[in-house]
């Protein structure tokens, strides 16, 4: 197509290629595998996410630099990729979480809020005009009906329910090394090591709690889910979700 000057102008369209495959999401991906290696683990009593935290500069304030996000009390999510991506999905998803909320009375499950996202991330690939997202998501929660979950989402849409993943430029290095240390009976305690161990492996440069973000997701006792119906929150899960403090992280980081 041309313009009416006559110069030629291209329109951002995902479509379909011969072969079948859709381009745009091809690069979706390999803008995820630039970016920095996040990864999951779930245990028997909860789930840990942890990312790497690099500044382009050492004049940035990494304080304000967020990579593990808390979407609502009992589900928080990290990603590899695309920063600015990255803020549009925690949007969409906490605005997601609350309104189910205000429905039902309680936070949503998991997998509920994992497809509401991946809903998001699959209709940007049908719309003439917008990209796909250029990320990779790792969501994490607990919830009565499943227990603790870990999901990966991608930019095409598609999620699934994982035991361990790793997602970003080392994923294929970081996967291996999972899949030699992971066992169904894991602990959460050994859970965060081997995710650190795991981010080690392909660390460029020196580890620290500014340069790592945890975040972790406990299961609450039967005594606390009691206690948690008996509150005048009663239907609202216990907090589950939360992302480790700098000192926590440096506690891990010198066993």
């Amino acid at each position: 197509m041309a313009s009416a000057d006559g110069g030629a102008y291209s329109y951002s369209l995902t479509v379909f290629s011969p072969s079948g495959k859709l381009v745009q999401i091809e690069h979706a991906l390999a803008a995820v595998n630039q970016g920095t290696t996040s990864l999951g683990i779930k245990a028997s009593n909860g789930v840990v996410i942890a990312t790497e935290k690099k500044s382009p500069s050492i004049l940035v304030d990494a304080s304000m630099v967020e990579k593990v996000a808390e979407i609502c009390p009992n589900i928080g999510i990290v990603y590899s990729g695309m920063g600015p991506d990255f803020r549009v999905i925690v949007s969409r998803a906490r605005k997601s979480a609350q309104a189910y909320l205000k429905v039902y009375g309680e936070y949503p499950p998991t997998r509920v809020l994992t497809q509401e996202i991946a809903t998001v991330m699959q209709e940007a690939t049908q719309r003439g005009g917008v990209r796909p997202f250029g990320l990779s998501l790792l969501v994490a929660g607990w919830d009565a009906h499943r227990g603790p979950m870990l999901y990966q989402v991608d930019p095409s849409g598609s999620f699934w329910a994982w035991k361990a993943s790793a997602i970003g430029k080392n994923m294929i290095n970081a996967k291996t090394f999972l899949e030699k240390r992971y066992n169904d009976d894991i602990s959460l305690e050994d859970a965060i090591h081997t995710a650190l161990l795991t981010l080690k492996e392909g660390f460029e440069g020196q580890m620290t709690e500014k340069t790592i973000e945890i975040g972790v997701v406990n299961v609450p006792t039967a005594a606390e889910l009691e206690e948690a119906k008996s509150s005048p929150e009663s239907g609202r899960p216990k907090r589950t979700f939360r992302k480790l403090t700098e000192e926590e992280v440096r506690d891990y980081l010198a066993l």
